[in-house]
C-alpha cells in the first residue's frame, strides 16, 4: 500500500470528482421548451452547474445564480452573483429579490430551470414582511450555535423566506419548473437541500417556533410575529402551483462515498462504507469513531488487510469556545483524543465544498503521531476541543487540508484508515 495520507487524499479527490456538476449534470438537462429557458439558483456548486448548462444547451437562455464568494465560475449568458455564507448578507438579499421577479415573469410556454445545491438556504435571503435582514442574521447566527440539526435549521428558515419552501417554484406558476439538485443533506430529502425553494414542505409555523424554543434561541418581536402569522406558511405537498414540476437529485453523497471506496480497493484496502447521512455532535461522532477504528484493529476486521471505514453526512458543532473551529476538525479532535495516538490509524474529515464551517480550509488529516506533534508545538487536543479550535490546531501542526472553492458539495467526508 502507498503511503496512508496520500492514499486518503486521493480518496477524497476521487469523492470530488464524483460530484462535479461538468459531470452530472448534462445527463439531466430537459428538453427545451417552446418558449424561454430562464435558468435560476443557489448554492455552493450553482455557478459551476451553470456553467454546465450553458456548455451543454442547444438553444437561448438566460439567467441569475447567486453562490458564495469565492465559489463564481465563468459563464457568458447566465449572471452569477456572489454573496455570504453561512450568514446571509444584503448582495444575497439583493439577488433573492431580482430572482423572485425573473421568476414571475415568465410565460405559461416558458421554462425555468432551477440549480439548486447546498448553501442555497443562506445565499438566497427573501425575509418575509415585517422582518430585515439583521432579523434573519441574528437567528442564523443563533442556529449555527446551537447544535441543531441542519433539517431544524432549514425548518426555521423557511418559514421566515419568500423564495424558500416552494415558494420560488410558486413564484414561476404556471410555468413549468424543472429542478437540479446536489445534495448536501443527510438522507437527500430536497425539501431540506437549500431549505427547498423549489418543492412542497411539510413542516410547519408551529414546529419553527418549537425548535427556537428546543435551543434557547431568544428572537426579536418581529420574528415572533412573523413565526405566528399563517400567511408566512410554506407550500405544502399537493399545492397546484408545483403541478407539472420535475426535481431530479443529480449528485448525492453516496455516490461520492462509493468513488472513494473504489480507489480504497485498488490499493488493496478493504473499504467500508458506514454510512452517508451520519448526524450528531461532531466531537461525540468522533469518540464513535474512534472504538469503532480500534476494534477493527485489534481483532482484524473485516480481514488481515488494511481497512478503510468511510462515511458521510452532517455533524453538528454546539460551540462553546472561541476557537476557530469546524464539524470536521472537531469531529477529528474527538477521535484523535480518544484513540490517545493508537498506531496504525490514519483519519481524514473534510467538507467537499472546501469550507470547514468559515474557513478557506476543507478539513484535516490525523496520524498516530499527531498528539505527539502537538506536544512539540505546546498544543493539546483537550484545550482545542475545550475552545472549539480545530483550525488552530491543525494548522499549529501542519496537518490542514486546504482545496480552495471545490464548486461542488455533497457535504462532509470522512475516511479512517486502519493498518493491520
Amino acid at each position: 500500500m502507498t503511503d496512508p495520507v496520500a492514499l486518503m487524499q486521493r480518496m477524497f479527490r476521487a469523492a470530488l470528482d464524483a460530484a462535479d456538476p461538468l459531470r452530472r449534470v448534462p445527463a439531466f438537462l430537459p428538453e427545451p421548451p417552446s418558449g424561454r429557458l430562464l435558468v435560476v439558483g443557489a448554492g455552493k456548486a450553482s455557478a459551476r452547474m451553470a456553467q454546465a448548462v450553458e456548455a451543454n444547451w442547444p438553444g437561448e437562455l438566460n439567467g441569475l445564480v447567486v453562490t458564495r464568494y469565492g465559489h463564481g465560475a465563468p459563464c457568458a449568458r447566465i449572471e452569477i452573483v456572489e454573496a455570504a455564507h453561512p450568514v446571509p448578507d444584503q448582495a444575497g438579499l439583493d439577488a433573492a429579490e431580482r430572482m423572485l421577479q425573473m421568476v414571475s415573469a415568465v410565460g405559461p410556454d416558458d421554462l425555468c430551470l432551477a440549480l439548486i445545491s447546498g448553501g442555497g438556504s443562506a445565499l438566497l435571503s427573501a425575509p418575509v414582511a415585517g422582518i430585515g435582514l439583521a432579523d434573519k442574521q441574528a437567528v442564523n447566527r443563533a442556529l449555527l450555535a446551537s447544535g441543531a440539526a441542519i433539517g431544524e435549521m432549514n425548518c426555521v428558515r423557511k418559514h421566515l423566506s419568500r423564495v424558500k419552501g416552494g415558494r420560488l417554484a410558486a413564484a414561476a406558476a404556471p410555468a413549468r419548473m424543472v429542478s437540479l439538485l446536489i445534495s448536501d443533506v443527510p438522507g437527500d430529502d430536497p425539501g431540506v437541500i437549500a431549505s427547498g425553494p423549489t418543492v412542497a414542505d411539510p413542516t410547519t409555523l408551529e414546529m419553527a417556533r418549537r425548535i427556537l424554543d428546543r435551543y434557547g434561541i431568544v428572537r426579536s418581536a418581529a420574528v415572533d410575529a412573523a413565526l405566528s402569522d399563517p400567511a408566512n406558511e410554506t407550500l405544502k405537498p399537493g399545492d397546484s402551483r408545483l403541478d407539472g414540476n420535475a426535481v431530479h437529485l443529480i449528485a448525492a453523497p453516496q455516490q461520492s462515498l462509493e468513488a472513494a471506496a473504489a480507489v480504497a480497493k485498488d490499493a488493496g484496502v478493504v473499504p467500508v462504507i458506514l454510512g452517508d447521512a451520519l448526524e450528531g455532535e461532531a466531537r461525540e461522532v468522533g469518540k464513535v469513531m474512534a472504538g469503532i477504528a480500534a476494534q477493527v484493529r485489534r481483532h482484524g476486521q473485516p480481514g488481515p488487510a488494511p481497512c478503510a471505514l468511510i462515511s458521510g453526512g452532517e455533524t453538528t458543532v454546539t460551540v462553546r469556545g472561541a476557537g476557530r473551529g469546524g464539524r470536521n476538525v472537531e469531529f477529528l479532535l474527538g477521535l484523535a483524543e480518544a484513540l490517545i495516538g493508537a498506531p496504525g490509524i490514519y483519519a481524514l474529515a473534510c467538507d467537499t465544498d472546501g469550507i470547514d464551517g468559515a474557513e478557506d480550509v476543507a478539513g484535516a488529516i490525523v496520524r498516530p503521531e499527531t498528539p505527539t506533534r502537538a506536544a512539540a508545538v505546546h498544543r493539546s487536543l483537550a484545550d482545542a476541543l475545550a475552545e472549539n479550535d480545530g483550525h488552530g490546531f491543525f494548522e499549529a501542526i501542519g496537518d490542514q487540508v486546504i482545496t480552495g472553492p471545490t464548486l461542488t458539495n455533497v457535504n462532509d467526508f470522512r475516511v479512517i484508515l486502519v493498518l493491520p
